[in-house]
């Protein structure tokens, strides 16, 4: 996987879909030649290790330490770490190892998060550390969230020059996405509460596996979350994910709870996660516990990783599963993965008029003033300003 050593700066159109036409590498548009900044003057390292403590751990016998940060709640023996790889027992306290490490600096439209209902058309500046406390088989990034931080090549940049660099790259919002932002969270943290205060958004893109209290902590910096809830059928989150749906959903309703704006991705896997009535309890679920304005992303699925024997996502799966989302009442609803399909634009739930139109990651026409509809009136969920 490509790892810029630079930003990018705004792309026009015609050198985004280009650059698009790379494949499925999520990083490869900061490298596009003639329009970019330097991140800071350094190159990333191999194998920097930040260590920090952390707070969010327990003491057990024999010098052992429990880590509290996830539902996995990981026993760690003296000098070992736990099963996200990034978190390890020191003398008996929890140490972070990726704190002001990130193996990720990158400007990308918001709108890649996926947040589509978020200051459209703006830049995120995204940064990620290695590690993740699940295993998914169909993992897009698994040579930097599923590996040590010994294993990735890293910078050098605290939470103050992150923010900094965000304000020179003229970015609306920093953004902790790509890996698993939960395993970095002592360094999200602190760099949010800097961003908040000089005026920027907070966005997290997550597997949603956290426990209550880091959340609560978090949340009170967090402008907007988009969760992957990969599926709705526990069996799967343990034999394809290593983890357990219940946590997720847990999120899900505590952001619902803390008001922060939440946006869901659900990519489609053939024969794994794309059972119609599973589907269908999924969005019901949405509906009744998080509102019908919640948006939801189906993502089409290309073989990969551990799962690179099944086949993409047919694209009929995908649109009648946007089908059953609006027949249950959900107003937002989005195909992912399928540039130029129309499922790409937010339509006004009430004239079904469109209100964003996208290609891709481009915004190419807007209609929509003061979170409203140009053509209606009728209000528009998301955060718009």
């Amino acid at each position: 996987m490509h790892r810029p050593d630079t930003l990018g700066v705004p792309l026009s159109k015609r050198d985004f879909l280009k650059a698009a036409a790379c494949g499925a590498c999520a990083l490869c548009l900061a490298g596009v030649a003639g329009r970019t900044r330097t991140a800071s003057a350094q190159s990333a390292q191999r194998g920097l290790i930040k260590r920090k403590p952390s707070p969010w751990f327990s003491a057990a016998d024999e010098g052992a330490i429990v880590c509290e940060l996830c539902p996995r709640r990981c026993r760690i023996a003296p000098g070992q770490r736990g099963r996200c790889r990034v978190r390890e027992n020191r003398d008996g306290r929890a140490y972070t190892l990726v704190y002001g490490n990130p193996c990720l600096v990158q400007l990308d439209p918001v709108e890649r998060k996926p947040f589509f209902h978020v200051l459209p058309g703006t830049r995120a500046l995204s940064i990620s550390t290695a590690g993740c406390n699940i295993a998914c088989k169909f993992c897009e990034v698994w040579d930097m969230a599923l590996v040590a931080p010994e294993e990735v090549h890293a910078y050098d940049m605290p939470p103050e020059e992150v923010v900094k660099q965000a304000k020179a790259a003229e970015a609306r919002s920093v953004s902790y996405a790509f890996g698993e932002p939960v395993v970095f969270h002592e360094y999200m943290a602190a760099t949010a509460a800097l961003a908040k205060k000089e005026g920027l958004l907070n966005l997290l893109h997550t597997n949603g596996y956290i426990a209550r209290d880091p959340l609560d902590a978090l949340a009170e910096h967090l402008d907007a979350v988009n969760v992957d809830l990969k599926s709705f059928d526990p069996a799967f989150y343990r034999d394809v994910c290593d983890g357990e749906l219940a946590p997720v959903l847990e999120t899900l309703k505590h952001l619902k709870e803390k008001r922060v704006h939440v946006e869901i991705t659900h990519i489609l896997i053939p024969t794994l996660n794309d059972d119609l009535a599973q589907l269908r309890k999924m969005c019901l679920w949405i509906r009744d516990e998080l509102g019908a304005e919640v948006p939801v992303h189906f993502a089409r699925f290309y073989p990969l990783y551990r799962l690179a024997n099944l086949p993409p996502t047919p694209v009929t799966t995908i649109e009648r599963a946007r089908e059953l989302a609006f027949e249950t009442g959900l107003r937002y609803v989005y195909v992912g993965r399928i540039t130029g399909h129309e499922g790409e634009n937010t339509f006004c739930p009430e004239c079904r008029k469109p209100v964003i139109e996208r290609m891709g990651f481009v915004i190419e026409k807007m209609h929509l003033k003061d979170g409203t509809c140009s053509h209606c009136g009728a209000a528009i969920a998301g955060r718009w300003v």
